[in-house]
């Protein structure tokens, strides 16, 4: 059986909708990418060098990242000697079954998040401005509150203008209520007001919103430090997660962020908003391959129910659903 007629039964138990989500969001890519390996295909009859350049090529333009490709490329070289593959069209089933591997070979790949059986869950989201962090947090927010959690919103963007405002809104929009001072104030003096204020209240979920001005990268990070002392101060193995909020759209861009926040803050998981509108959805497997950190969730779309929990199946189905639909026929 074919990895693809494989990926098609493992997708089939889970639910409809995630699927249509995952094609719809990463259809952008899958017209970019698997038109261009299904053009590569065409052109080749057999498996060779000059293929397998084509093919690296077409990689590293949809943003696999160049340390990714070239893993993949080696992945793919033994596997098509160890199966003997000469036809060119059975190498697109072994791309996606590498695809998936990747994702899931460097440890902890789980889109889970840590919550706590009992007792308050912090969750720390970070990002620097204009990647979607407020949105996210909003749409967080709205999904747990869906699946019957005591939701608190801390505003800690105290320096943006606009940065309270706009999560009032959201929280306004979502049901759920905000902890903020004035503008321009400490935002750890935030944290440790929505932290008492979460105690207090008994809620479930503290969603953390914190600073994003990354052309003051030392002030920003000495920033995120001092909001972290003050929440581990409080409860002392929080916060529970520290999300990343990044923008699929700004590519290779996104990956560097990544890095400066990972020096100051121990990410636990990345939130890749605006998926659905890039042609290089390959950032997900360099984001991964690369700081070996989970994507835990992201955004295929406008409306609040559009930030999905990741999982790697249904991304790989969203980048092959034609070739995958083709071969189920």
């Amino acid at each position: 059986m074919s990895f693809f007629k494989k990926l098609k039964e493992k997708i089939t138990v889970q639910t409809e909708t995630v699927t249509e989500k995952f094609k719809d969001g990463l259809s952008k890519t899958r017209d970019s990418f698997a038109g261009k390996v299904n053009d590569l295909v065409a052109r080749y009859r057999k498996v060779d060098e000059d293929f397998f350049d084509e093919l690296e090529e077409i990689l590293i333009g949809a943003d696999v990242g160049v340390n990714t490709v070239m893993e993949l490329i080696d992945e793919l070289k033994l596997e098509v000697k160890r199966r003997n593959i000469q036809d060119t069209k059975e190498v697109k089933s072994v791309i996606s079954e590498k695809l998936v591997e990747i994702y899931e070979s460097g440890g902890n790949a789980s889109s889970e998040l840590n919550f706590q059986t009992d007792g308050l869950t912090v969750i720390l989201v970070v990002g620097v401005n204009g990647v979607g962090k407020t949105t996210t947090i909003g749409k967080l927010a709205n999904k747990f509150k869906l699946e019957g959690k005591n939701v608190l919103l801390a505003a800690g963007d105290t320096f943006r203008a606009g940065a309270i405002e706009q999560l009032e809104v959201w929280g306004e929009r979502v049901g759920v209520d905000v902890i903020k001072q004035s503008s321009g104030s400490d935002p750890a003096a935030v944290m440790y007001d929505a932290i008492q204020a979460a105690k207090a209240r008994k809620v479930d979920v503290l969603l953390c919103d914190t600073a994003g001005r990354l052309q003051n990268k030392v002030n920003l990070m000495k920033e995120l430090e001092k909001v972290k002392r003050v929440i581990e101060r409080e409860i002392p193995d929080a916060p529970h997660e520290v999300l990343l909020v990044l923008d699929a759209t700004t590519g290779q861009n996104a990956l560097s962020q990544a890095k400066i926040f990972s020096e100051a803050t121990n990410v636990t998981g990345i939130a890749l908003t605006k998926l659905d509108g890039t042609a290089k959805g390959g950032i997900v497997l360099a984001i991964r391959n690369e700081l070996n950190i989970p994507v835990k969730f992201v955004g295929l779309g406008e409306k609040v129910d559009d930030l999905q929990p990741f999982n790697a199946e249904q991304y790989v189905y969203g980048l092959f659903a034609d070739m995958v639909e083709q071969e189920q026929e």
